[in-house]
C-alpha cells in the first residue's frame, strides 16, 4: 500500500465524464442488488413455494439458509471475478457479473414449484441462488473500484459513496416493485404466481444496464498500468500468499468489513424479518416501514462518503459500529413498544415456564434447519419461540414429564410440532395477541404514515439505517485505498464479501436460531454486537487512516 500523500484537491464539480462513470456502475450496481434482495423480501412465499413438503418453521429457515447461501459463495465470487478483473479489466469483468445475475434472477421467475417437479424445484431454486453470489461477489469490486480509478483526488469518498447508495436503492427499488404487484394483484394471487411478475421485470433492467455499460471505456489507472506492462500475472498469488498484503487483507476484514457488514444486515434485513416473524407485522406494512426509513436515509451514504474526504474514513466507520452495538437492543425494544404493544406487554406481564427433567432438554439451535427435535420439552420449546412466546425453563424430577404453565396454572400440553390448541388458547387469554390484533401496527396505503407508532416505528427504523449508512458510505473508498492498482480488484473484493456475505449474510438464520434457542426475541441482536464490537477494537488498534493514499501506485 502507497502512503504517498495525494495530490491538490480538483476544485469544481463533477466533470460530464464522470457522471456517467457513476451513473453507469451505480445503475447496474442497483439492478444486481434489485435482483438479490427480491429473494429476501419474498422468503417466506418463496419457502411455502419452494420448502413446502417442510413444517412451517423449518420451511422458513430453509428459505432463509438459501438465501444465504447467494451469501456463502461470495467469497469464492470475489475470487474468481476478482482476478479476471485484474487481468483482463474492470469493464469486461463487471459485464459478465451482470449478465449471470440478471439471467439468473429471471430464471427463478419461470421456475416451477415443489408442488409440480417436487425435489428438483429447491435444488434449482438453490443453484440459481449459488450464480447469483458468484455474480454478486465480483460485481461489487469491479463497480467500486472502477468508480475510485476515475476519482480526482480527495473526492474519492464522495465518488465511491454514490456506489454504496446501490444496495440500499436496490432493497428500496425491489420493495416498491412488490408492493405496487401486491396491491394490484391482492395478497392471494400474490402468494399464489403473482409473486413471479418481479422476477420476470427483471429482464427489462437488464437490457438497460448491459447498454449503458457496454458505452463505458476502461478504467485509465487500471488503462496506464496495463499499457506500462506493470499488470499482475498472479493476482491471487501476489494478494493472498503474500503475507505484507494478506495481513492487510484480515485487517480489512475484522477491522472494518465485519463490523460493517452486521451493522448493515441489521438495520435492513434483519429488522425487517423481526417486523415480520418476531413482531407479527403483516408483510405489506413491514415492507412499507423499510421503505420509507430506506428514503429517509439513502442521502446520509453520499454525506458521510464526503465527510469521510474531510476526516478520514476510520472514524466515521467505526463510531457507526460503536453506536451501533451500544443502541440495538433500545432501538429494537422501542421498535416493539410501537410495533406491537401488546406483545411488548404480555412479554412483560405473562410468565411461561416449561418444567421438565432436565435430561429431556436439549439445544434448540438449529440455524441450518436440519435438526428434527421430538422430546416434548424440546418441540414445546420450539412451538413457544415460533409464537413469540418468552418463556423459562425449570427442571422437574427426574422421569417426569413435561408441564407448560402460564401464570403459575398448568396447561394440558401435547407433543405437537406445529400446533397446540391448548398452549395457545391459555397464552392469548394471559394476553399474547392474536393475529390480526388491531394493537399490531397496520398501514393502509404507502402515505399512511402520520399515525403516532406508524411515525415512531419509521423514525427507529431510520436511526438503523443512519448506522448502516455511517459504517457502508466510506467503506468502498478505504478498501480501494488500502491495495495497490495491480492486485486491487482481488484483494478489496475477498475482505468485503468475507464480511458482508458471511458474518452479514448469515445473520438472519443465525439470530432467528438464538431467539428460538433462548426464548427471548433479542437475543439474537447478539450476534451483531458483538461481531461489530470486536471490530471497534481490531480497527482501532490495527486499522490505518487512507484517504491521503495515492491509488495510482502499482
Amino acid at each position: 500500500m502507497s502512503t504517498h500523500a495525494a495530490t491538490q484537491v480538483r476544485s469544481g464539480g463533477m466533470t460530464k465524464d464522470e457522471r456517467f462513470v457513476i451513473v453507469a456502475s451505480s445503475l447496474g450496481t442497483v439492478f444486481e442488488w434489485y435482483d438479490f434482495y427480491l429473494y429476501g423480501s419474498l422468503a417466506a412465499i418463496i419457502g411455502a413455494q419452494f420448502f413446502s413438503a417442510y413444517p412451517p418453521a423449518t420451511r422458513d429457515i430453509f428459505a432463509l439458509l438459501a438465501f444465504a447461501a447467494g451469501f456463502l459463495v461470495r467469497p469464492f465470487g470475489a475470487i474468481v471475478f476478482g482476478r479476471i478483473g485484474d487481468i483482463v479489466g474492470r469493464k469486461y469483468t463487471f459485464l459478465v457479473t451482470i449478465l449471470i445475475m440478471g439471467l439468473s434472477t429471471f430464471i427463478v421467475g419461470l421456475l416451477p414449484n415443489a408442488a409440480t417437479i417436487g425435489i428438483a424445484a429447491p435444488i434449482i431454486l438453490i443453484c440459481l441462488r449459488l450464480l447469483q453470489g458468484l455474480a454478486l461477489g465480483g460485481e461489487y469490486g469491479g463497480a467500486a473500484t472502477y468508480v475510485a480509478e476515475h476519482a480526482p483526488p480527495g473526492k474519492r469518498g464522495y465518488y465511491t459513496s454514490f456506489i454504496q447508495t446501490t444496495a440500499t436503492l436496490g432493497l428500496f427499488l425491489s420493495l416498491i416493485v412488490i408492493l405496487v404487484t401486491r396491491t394490484v394483484l391482492g395478497e392471494p394471487v400474490f402468494a399464489d404466481w403473482g409473486w413471479r411478475i418481479p422476477f420476470l421485470v427483471s429482464v427489462v433492467l437488464l437490457g438497460v444496464s448491459v447498454w449503458i455499460r457496454l458505452r463505458l471505456n476502461e478504467s485509465p489507472v487500471f488503462q496506464k498500468m496495463k499499457d506500462e506492462g506493470k499488470s499482475s500475472k498472479a493476482p491471487l498469488t501476489e494478494a493472498f500468499a503474500n503475507w505484507g498484503n494478506a495481513k492487510i487483507v484480515l485487517i480489512a476484514l475484522l477491522g472494518a468489513v465485519m463490523g460493517q457488514g452486521v451493522v448493515w444486515y441489521t438495520g435492513q434485513f434483519y429488522a425487517l424479518f423481526f417486523l415480520q416473524s418476531i413482531l407479527k407485522v403483516d408483510g405489506y406494512t413491514s415492507n412499507l416501514l423499510i421503505a420509507w426509513s430506506l428514503l429517509l436515509g439513502t442521502f446520509f451514504f453520499i454525506f458521510f462518503g464526503w465527510l469521510s474526504d474531510k476526516i478520514g474514513r476510520k472514524p466515521i466507520i467505526l463510531t457507526g459500529c460503536a453506536i451501533a452495538a451500544l443502541s440495538f437492543f433500545p432501538i429494537f425494544k422501542a421498535i416493539t413498544t410501537n410495533a406491537n404493544p401488546a406483545l411488548e406487554r404480555a412479554i412483560e406481564t405473562v410468565k411461561v415456564e416449561v418444567v421438565s427433567d432436565p435430561a429431556l432438554c436439549g439445544d434448540l439451535f438449529n440455524p441450518v434447519g436440519t435438526r428434527v427435535f421430538t422430546a416434548p420439552c424440546d418441540t414445546a420449546r420450539a412451538y413457544l419461540s415460533q409464537s413469540s412466546v418468552k418463556y423459562t425453563t425449570s427442571k422437574a424430577p427426574a422421569g417426569s414429564g413435561v408441564k407448560v404453565t402460564v401464570n403459575g396454572t398448568e396447561v394440558p400440553y401435547t407433543d405437537a410440532k406445529t400446533s397446540n390448541p391448548a398452549v395457545l388458547a391459555a397464552i392469548q387469554a394471559a394476553g399474547y395477541p392474536k393475529a390480526g390484533n388491531a394493537e399490531i401496527i397496520k398501514m393502509a396505503h404507502p402515505f399512511d404514515v402520520f399515525q403516532t407508532r406508524t411515525a415512531a416505528t419509521i423514525g427507529l427504523l431510520f436511526i438503523l439505517v443512519l448506522f448502516v449508512t455511517m459504517v457502508y458510505g466510506p467503506i468502498a473508498a478505504m478498501l480501494v485505498e488500502l491495495f495497490p492498482t495491480r492486485i486491487r480488484y482481488t484483494s478489496m473484493s475477498l475482505p468485503y464479501h468475507i464480511g458482508n456475505g458471511w458474518f452479514g449474510g448469515l445473520l438472519p438464520a443465525t439470530a432467528f436460531a438464538i431467539v428460538a434457542s433462548t426464548g427471548d426475541i433479542y437475543a439474537g441482536l447478539w450476534y451483531p454486537i458483538i461481531f461489530a464490537s470486536i471490530t471497534v477494537v481490531i480497527g482501532l488498534i490495527f486499522l490505518p487512516e487512507t484517504k491521503d493514499v495515492d491509488i495510482s501506485k502499482t
